[in-house]
């Protein structure tokens, strides 16, 4: 497709990126301790660590994993927890010694982390003992050789202030009984690698820098192959577009949406750290009051989100009184952002809420709206640089502008594929190597991209993906179910909610006992919100399920 949308990118934003100016994520990371040292990187309940900090103490646990737990460069690291300050301690520590970050969803059910830990292959894991007795389920049926326990307080030295001491006090008692042998404190792991120096290890952007898992549409989570140049080329992809809008040194950017989420991950604990901005990890952003209680506390310039997070902020009267006077960039993603919510937010803060779209296979970002977008315009936005874009029909034909077909994306952030995953890769790569979204989408006759349908049948709630598959695989283990249907319906507060319609086997089955049984077994975003009990499913010729014609009923029933 012609590249239309160059002619409507914003002033000082190139059309390709420079893909060698790092030879790995490892030298982003120098770069920007040489040129920000005494700035704080991080914030986190009240305790700020500055880049040269941050270079020390990354140093010290990259060095116990390589010098004292005698790891192996390419190594699985997997980390499970919040937005905590020794979550990025032990992501830029793993990739500066040349390890593979797999993040894991803390509220993960013990089946689901079992399947991460072993379909990747993870040596170690960092974890959060409030999710410890999780671990403890599947650790013997899991590779995890070293498991390195952290607390709350861990990375917070003496700070003392009131919303230190209240997690400290009142959190801990919230963690499960948990008993794993022969784990190692956190504080320990940084201290016997404070004892050595770490070893330069030579990192090419052919390396694996995170296997970032997504669900599938088989049920079965897959990894995503993400290399340092997958990483590198969306990170200055992303900066391209924000530079003329930033300045260098002074950004405060509010990281709200976990660090282990593709989107939040490359957008603030990446992108901005090539901008030297501070990162104000919010731990619980589901606790509204509170975290604008730490915004007070913050003149802020730029915020991500998504579109549940920013319509509850809006809603908060604290939220409206703060100063926005410093604030440059809002951006969007994960979910589609509501028109209501983006003009609201606009009449507020007098910026505009500017819309993204990404995938966990394109490192994120695809497509990014101007940051001087004047009016909300539904749109995702327009291809970032030196990415590709092609509408195709059903038998892969391309489409011109106004036509809707499926949205493909060529570019240097596009995944490696998926992990140990041939067949699954197969599936969602082109020959001539463009990716299937999967979304059906219309590009206008300024590059304007539009979502208008989404062709697989993956439900997006609160910006996370969750996949029919799964859903039915486990309700269908249930003793009293005969057969379901899982599918995804509009929900005021995440965007979609999951529906299932079953069959039963037991007369005496209820919703409440699905209901319990689902939440034994998946994260609490992917458990139904509704079920509907029907005496058959509408099928195929050949006994397929139609979700699509559950899901256009649900949709016009809501």
């Amino acid at each position: 497709m012609e590249k239309v949308w160059l002619k409507s990118y914003p002033a000082g934003v190139p059309a390709d990126i420079n893909l060698s100016e790092y030879g790995a994520i490892g030298d982003l990371f120098a770069e920007g301790v040489r040129k920000f040292g005494a700035r704080a990187a991080y914030v986190n309940m009240d305790k700020a660590i500055s880049y040269d900090e941050l270079d020390r103490q990354t140093a010290s646990f990259a060095a116990f994993l390589q010098q004292e737990l005698k790891l192996p460069k390419g190594a699985r690291i997997a980390l499970m927890m919040p937005n905590l300050l020794q979550y990025p301690i032990c992501l830029w520590g793993a990739l500066r010694a040349g390890y593979v970050v797999v993040n894991c969803n803390p509220l993960y059910t013990p089946r689901e982390l079992e399947h991460q830990l072993k379909d990747s292959g993870a040596d170690v894991i960092v974890i959060l003992e409030n999710f410890a007795s999780t671990l403890q389920e599947v650790l013997a049926h899991t590779p995890v050789k070293h498991v390195i326990v952290t607390r709350i307080g861990d990375a917070l030295g003496g700070v003392k202030g009131a919303l230190v001491s209240f997690v400290v006090k009142n959190i801990k008692k919230m963690v499960p009984a948990w008993n794993i042998p022969g784990h190692i404190p956190f504080g320990r792991a940084m201290s016997r690698g404070a004892a050595h120096k770490l070893q330069a290890v030579k990192v090419t952007q052919d390396d694996i820098a995170f296997l970032q898992y997504t669900g599938g549409t088989t049920g079965v989570s897959k990894g995503a192959v993400l290399t340092h140049r997958n990483i590198i080329a969306n990170l200055q992809q992303a900066h391209a577009w924000i530079k003329p809008f930033l300045k260098e040194g002074e950004e405060v950017i509010v990281t709200a949406l976990p660090l282990y989420h593709i989107f939040s991950l490359t957008a603030n604990c990446l992108t901005f750290f090539k901008v030297g901005a501070t990162n104000i990890l919010i731990t619980n952003p589901r606790d509204i009051p509170g975290f604008v209680k730490e915004l007070q506390k913050h003149p802020f310039t730029a915020i991500t989100g998504v579109n549940t997070l920013f319509n509850a902020l809006l809603n908060n009267p604290d939220f409206v009184k703060l100063d926005f006077s410093q604030l440059r960039c809002a951006l969007g993603g994960g979910m589609a952002v509501q028109r209501a919510v983006a003009d609201k937010w606009r009449a507020l803060t007098g910026k505009p809420l500017v819309e993204a779209y990404g995938l966990t296979e394109t490192s994120p970002a695809v497509t990014i709206n101007p940051l001087d977008l004047p009016a909300f315009n539904g749109a995702i936005g327009l291809p970032v640089p030196s990415t590709e874009i092609s509408i195709r029909d059903e038998d892969g034909k391309e489409l011109g502008v106004g036509e809707s077909g499926e949205l493909c994306v060529r570019g240097p952030q596009v995944m490696a594929g998926y992990y140990n995953r041939p067949d699954e890769t197969a599936k969602v790569m082109t020959s001539d190597g463009f990716l299937k979204t999967g979304d059906v989408a219309v590009v206008d006759e300024k590059g304007f991209v539009r979502i208008v349908d989404r062709k697989k049948d993956m439900i997006l709630v609160s910006g996370f993906n969750v996949y029919p598959n799964e859903i039915e695989d486990v309700v269908a283990s249930h003793p009293g179910v005969l057969e379901v249907a899982a599918v995804g319906v509009p929900d005021e507060k995440s965007g979609e909610a999951v529906k299932i319609f079953v069959v039963k086997k037991d007369a005496d089955l209820t919703a409440e006992s699905v209901i319990a049984h689902c939440r034994e077994k998946l994260t609490g975003y992917k458990v139904p919100k509704l079920v509907e009990f029907r005496s058959e499913l509408p099928k195929t010729n050949v006994g397929k399920i139609l979700r699509r014609a559950l899901r256009d009923e649900a949709k016009r029933t809501a």
